[in-house]
């Protein structure tokens, strides 16, 4: 008798705890689950450390950097938790770098280091000359040379066309090409870590780029 009156009570228990987290276990089914943003488009700051492990380490995520930044093209990752959480990057399809300088000023760790805007490394714009209006003959266009805010020697017209955009060595990254390029695809774009080596040494960089190895690092 004793032991049907404890597994009565033990089923009951189990019952109450299964029907108590149903309606948590709905909410889950039926919340969206968080979708964090493609890291495409995601480049560092100027002057960071291109490790992004030591970056992370080094970076107290202390917002100061954002607050200087007269474009405020400086965001944070919202990730829950994890060594990513507050700490900033750009994204040059919202916002470009004016390579101003004030974040490499003000950051108060090893994170940021202030360098000459003509040698830092954020990245390396790319062309898909298969989308970019004046590679398909679609129009004359020029915005990304035009913004360009260290001339011809990061980004330059073709030799013997005067509408072909093409990057040069010069090139660093800050992005004003993305943020002004009219087309709604953004043909142009700023690739990092082993991409823009590659993009350096010449390989797939000014042809038609496909955007096959995306970066994965996350800023």
């Amino acid at each position: 008798m004793k032991r049907r009156n404890f597994l009565q009570k033990l089923l009951l228990a189990v019952g109450v705890t299964g029907f108590s987290s149903l309606p948590f276990g709905i909410a889950q089914l039926m919340y969206p689950k968080p979708v964090r943003k493609p890291s495409a488009n995601h480049i560092p700051l100027p002057g960071a450390l291109e490790d992004i492990e030591k970056f992370n380490q080094a970076c107290i995520g202390c917002g100061l950097c954002g607050e200087v930044c007269p474009p405020r093209c400086v965001l944070f990752n919202k990730h829950e938790g994890g060594v990513e959480s507050n700490k900033p990057y750009i994204d040059p399809a919202l916002k470009s770098c004016i390579l101003c300088g004030y974040c490499m000023e003000i950051c108060p760790t090893e994170a940021l280091t202030v360098t000459p805007i003509r040698k830092v490394k954020m990245g390396v714009a790319q062309i898909d000359r298969a989308a970019c209006y004046p590679w398909v003959d679609k129009g004359i266009c020029g915005a990304c040379v035009a913004v360009c805010p260290l001339g011809s020697d990061a980004i330059a017209y073709k030799f013997g066309n005067f509408y072909r955009p093409v990057v040069k060595d010069g090139c660093v990254g800050c992005g004003q090409c993305v943020e002004v390029c009219p087309e709604p695809s953004l043909p142009i774009r700023i690739v990092t870590g082993t991409d823009s080596k590659v993009a350096r040494h010449g390989v797939g960089f000014n042809q038609d780029y496909k955007w096959q190895h995306q970066n994965q690092l996350k800023y």
